[in-house]
């Protein structure tokens, strides 16, 4: 099974946008990937609202998306999502975009 990073919105509607990265999640598993979304994990330890903490987080989020096989892009892209996005086109990992940001 294909590791796949979920890239998508955690700011902004947090409680929306925590929704539509669990729906991604289960798309992902839909098509044989096996999801990774930090967005989903470490904001259950770290405060967001932390700069501290929130770069913590995405720092995390970046090891991960390392060792991951592609990078699957969902909605609008954010601040975060583009570090993520420019970090897998730097390792040469493979980029998928889906949908808009009402998907």
């Amino acid at each position: 099974m294909k590791k796949a990073f979920i890239c998508s919105a955690y700011r902004g509607d947090i409680q929306k946008n925590t929704e539509r990265a669990r729906r991604y999640c289960l798309t992902a598993i839909d098509h044989g990937y096996a999801p990774f979304a930090p967005h989903l994990l470490y904001p259950q330890f770290l405060c967001d609202e932390s700069g501290a903490d929130r770069y913590a987080g995405i720092q995390c989020g970046l090891e991960f998306l390392k060792c991951c096989d592609i990078v699957l892009v969902f909605g609008d892209i954010t601040y975060g999502m583009k570090k993520e996005i420019d970090l897998a086109a730097e390792l040469k990992i493979p980029i998928e975009y889906i949908g808009g940001a009402n998907d």
